[in-house]
């Protein structure tokens, strides 16, 4: 039997199983912010996606629970932060090249551990059927699958090599199995409450598209490479179309709460200016993402929502739906900002940790090496600061902030792109953040790298996962 380490009571179910709301969770992955129509692209097309933003809730703020695949997911099925699982990153949290760190990173945990209690068995303790149809990322041994996790069905047309590129001209990514699969799972199901978890691999590299969205948006002028992007974002936009016909056709939309979200920022093909940065970072441009709310005659049609969210924010939510508020979780329940005219949280901050480097900078990163080093961050209200790990534990903390460069500071109200670093300007904010970003490190039991010496050199021996 599982360790619990979070805190569920268990209510009675005043509801019958039949009476409860079913839960769609659709779950690109690397869909930035500024890829679909609704946040104003001006190259992508997402007609299907842009209709259910008009008659949904859209969240200008939404934030993915890390820079990149594994730990964003972590964060979501658990609720927890990353200090709280220990998966930082894809593999190895030393990606990159070693002569360039300056600090020993934190180990990964290449799984998330059976220990944590998952959306599914939470929501399986309130009667619903679970299914997850697409990419897991957290883990290939038996007690860490799906089916080990709280799932009764999983399915991945992927499964094997989900990155490789395959000749599939009319399953590019596995858009349609999964979405075929995922109605499947529904049909069957209809007599009781249903989770569908339908984690995309589109638009993730390799980039796939059906041959005929390739040359309709070469036709419009786009080179091969942006052509195949746009295309493999159009494909997914056509099977979020299916699914929507699915429920409206069976009578489920009123009845069924879907969101609709990405796992981390966009690929460096895809500039999202203004924000600053891509995947992998923890600028602007790597964690937010566009977010869709959709309940017809719950959630108010047309509306937009500003308040900063974080994907952590869906577990409590899923269960509140499901009728059991009594959780205790990193994520916050936001079922009140979707569902009356409430327009804030409880919650003053949101938080990101990662003590590693990964490869690869982005645009307009902090440097033209890694895509981030080792730092954690935090955003209160407009304000959004940075610890970066190796002047902090190197170059003298807190007594040499003003000279070492260990802190950044961004007012997001006023400068969005993050161009302006104000931690030397406006000292007095920056040290009430940094105590308050120093307090939660120190209460969450985060582990900092240590300084790289004979005994601590840098490897990759936590490397257990694909390379992203």
């Amino acid at each position: 039997m599982k360790k619990i380490n979070i805190i569920i009571f268990l209510l009675p179910l005043f509801l019958s199983a039949q009476q409860k709301p079913n839960i769609i969770l659709i779950f690109a992955d690397d869909l930035g912010y500024k890829d679909v129509g609704f946040t104003g692209t001006k190259i992508f097309e997402t007609p299907n996606i842009d209709l259910l933003s008009k008659r949904g809730m859209i969240f200008t703020n939404a934030y993915a629970g890390a820079g990149n695949c594994a730990p964003s997911r972590a964060c979501l099925l658990s609720g927890q932060y990353s200090p709280r699982h220990g998966v930082y990153a894809v593999g190895s949290t030393t990606r990159g090249p070693k002569e360039k760190m300056r600090v020993l990173p934190v180990k990964n945990t290449n799984y998330l551990a059976a220990n944590y209690v998952t959306i599914a068995e939470a929501l399986k303790t309130q009667g619903y059927a679970t299914g997850i149809f697409g990419k897991w990322h957290l883990g290939n041994n038996a007690d860490v699958l799906p089916e080990a996790q709280g799932f009764d069905v999983y399915f991945d047309s992927r499964k094997e090599n989900p990155i490789k590129k395959r000749v599939e001209p009319e399953d590019p990514k596995g858009i349609f199995s999964l979405t075929d699969a995922a109605i499947r799972f529904m049909k069957n199901n209809m007599a009781k409450p249903f989770f569908t978890y339908l984690a995309h691999h589109a638009i993730h590299s390799e980039l796939e598209a059906k041959p005929e969205s390739i040359e309709y948006f070469k036709r419009k002028g786009l080179d091969s490479a942006t052509a195949n992007y746009a295309a493999c974002i159009y494909n997914l936009d056509e099977s979020i179309g299916m699914l929507m016909q699915f429920l409206n056709k069976e009578g489920l939309e009123k009845n069924t709460l879907v969101i609709f979200t990405s796992d981390n920022g966009a690929l460096q093909q895809s500039s999202q200016e203004p924000l600053r940065g891509n995947k992998g970072c923890y600028y602007e441009g790597g964690i937010r993402v566009p977010f869709i709310a959709y309940w017809p005659e719950k959630i108010r049609e047309g509306a937009i929502q500003h308040t900063p969210i974080i994907n952590l924010d869906l577990y409590p939510s899923f269960l509140a739906v499901a009728g059991n508020p009594g959780i205790k979780l990193d994520g916050e329940n936001i079922l009140p900002l979707l569902t009356s005219k409430i327009y804030t949280t409880k919650r003053q901050v949101i938080f990101w940790h990662f003590p590693g480097y990964l490869n690869n900078p982005v645009i307009r990163g902090r440097d033209d090496i890694f895509r981030t080093r080792p730092v954690t961050v935090m955003r209160k209200g407009d304000w959004k600061i940075f610890i970066y790990h190796e002047e902090w534990v190197l170059d003298g903390g807190a007594k040499e902030v003003d000279i070492n460069n260990a802190v950044e500071l961004y007012n997001l109200k006023n400068d969005e792109g993050e161009r302006n670093n104000v931690a030397l300007l406006n000292k007095k904010k920056r040290d009430e953040l940094l105590k308050n970003l120093l307090v939660w490190m120190k209460q969450t039991k985060v582990k900092w790298p240590v300084p790289i010496d004979e005994k601590n050199q840098p490897d990759d021996s936590d490397r257990g996962g694909i390379n992203q």
